[in-house]
C-alpha cells in the first residue's frame, strides 16, 4: 500500500482556467477474490491479443475513453508508447464484437509482485450488456495466474459514475485518494470538444 501525504489545504480550491479537477480514488485487492459464476462472452464477443502498434493501440484507446476524458496515452510521445507496447510484461487486449472494438484490457506486470489493472472499459454501446463484468472476470483471472501479490487499479470522478462500485464489487478495496488538475484535452484539440458532457467545457 503507498502511504500517500495530503498536501490540499481543507476546503475549496481554486483550478486554473482550461484545466479539469479530478478525484481519483486508488483501489487493490491483496488476494484473489472468490470466483463468481461462469458468465461467458456473448456470442459474437471475444477476447483478442491487441496489435502492438501506437495506431491500433490509440484507436482502441479512443473508442472507449473518449467520453471518459482519457488523453494520457494520446499526448504521449510515439516512442515512449510504442515503448509501452514493446515491453512483455505488459498484456493488451481487445474485446472485439463482430469484429469491430468494444473493449480494452491492459494488464502491466512490471512491478515485481503485482500488477496493475492499467487500461480497463468497454465503448459506450457495450455498457450495461453485462460484457463489463465478464472482462473484469478474465482480468482478475489473469492477474492471479501470476505469483502475484497485489492487483491494483486507479478510477476517478470523470469515469463513469458506477465505476467505482463496479471495482469494489469486483473485490478491490481503497486506499488513497488524490486530486489530479491538468489542462482539458478538448481545449488543446486532443479530444472533441463535444465530447464527456458531464464535464463542464470552461475555456
Amino acid at each position: 500500500m503507498t502511504s500517500i501525504k495530503p498536501v490540499l489545504p481543507s476546503g475549496y480550491s481554486a483550478v486554473p482556467p482550461g484545466h479539469v479537477a479530478t478525484v481519483v480514488t486508488s483501489l487493490e485487492m491483496s488476494a484473489r477474490p472468490p470466483e463468481r459464476p461462469a458468465q461467458p462472452f456473448p456470442a459474437g464477443v471475444a477476447l483478442e491479443p491487441l496489435e502492438r502498434t501506437v495506431a491500433a493501440y490509440r484507436a482502441l484507446y479512443r473508442a472507449v475513453g473518449t467520453d471518459w476524458l482519457w488523453f494520457s496515452r494520446l499526448v504521449m510521445a510515439d516512442a515512449k508508447l510504442q515503448a509501452i507496447l514493446d515491453n512483455p510484461q505488459v498484456e493488451f487486449f481487445a474485446l472485439r464484437k463482430d469484429g469491430r472494438d468494444a473493449g480494452i484490457l491492459e494488464l502491466d506486470f512490471s512491478q515485481a509482485g503485482e500488477c496493475e489493472l492499467a487500461f480497463f472499459g468497454v465503448t459506450p454501446d457495450m455498457v450495461g450488456t453485462g460484457v463489463g463484468r465478464s472482462l473484469m472476470n478474465e482480468a482478475i483471472a489473469r492477474a492471479w495466474s501470476r505469483p502475484i501479490s497485489r492487483f491494483w487499479v486507479h478510477t476517478c470522478t470523470l469515469d463513469h459514475p458506477a465505476a467505482l462500485d463496479f471495482y469494489r464489487r469486483s473485490g478491490f478495496v481503497p486506499y488513497a485518494f488524490q486530486v489530479e488538475v491538468f489542462p482539458d484535452p478538448r481545449l488543446r484539440g486532443v479530444l472533441p470538444r463535444d465530447c464527456s458532457r458531464h464535464v463542464p467545457l470552461l475555456g
